[in-house]
């Protein structure tokens, strides 16, 4: 599984119109799942994503966590980050799960973090096409895939 985590003040995904799910302070969260990840990929990130100090603060130093703030999460799925772009200007998608993988993966993942963050994790709509909006606070933007937890 491979995340790109921000920081935002705000974020929200919009489908056909229609605002799906929309979020103060946290962290809205990309993911792409490909057939290889597992429910422990999802654990591991979980734990990784709840855990992080990146929040301010009352001395302005990152060493927070979004538990500590009690913020939000949105999370989106989004296959293009499993893209390859090894060969020609075409990326190809070929390491993105199916979505009879991707699917209970997504939201196994989606219902992990509600539980280890103790609130409603925001989601988009799994293979929708979805115009998200968000304001990147720092900015700060994490990258982590579960095939480099080293």
């Amino acid at each position: 599984m491979r995340v790109v985590i921000q920081r935002v003040s705000h974020a929200s995904v919009t489908i056909e119109g229609v605002c799906k799910s929309a979020i103060g302070e946290g962290f809205m969260i990309l993911v792409g799942i490909e057939e290889a990840d597992t429910q422990e990929d999802a654990d591991w990130l979980c734990r990784k994503i709840v855990g992080l100090r990146v929040f301010d603060d009352e001395n302005g130093v990152m060493n927070r966590s979004i538990t500590d703030i009690n913020g939000e999460i949105l999370v989106i799925s989004q296959f293009t980050l499993m893209a390859s772009t090894k060969k020609g200007n075409r990326p190809s998608y070929i390491r993105g799960a199916r979505h009879e993988t991707a699917i209970p993966l997504y939201e196994y993942f989606c219902n992990e973090l509600e539980i280890a963050l103790g609130k409603k994790v925001g989601t988009g709509e799994f293979g929708a096409d979805m115009k998200v909006e968000l304001l990147n606070n720092g900015p700060v933007t994490i990258c982590m895939d579960t095939k480099n937890k080293e």
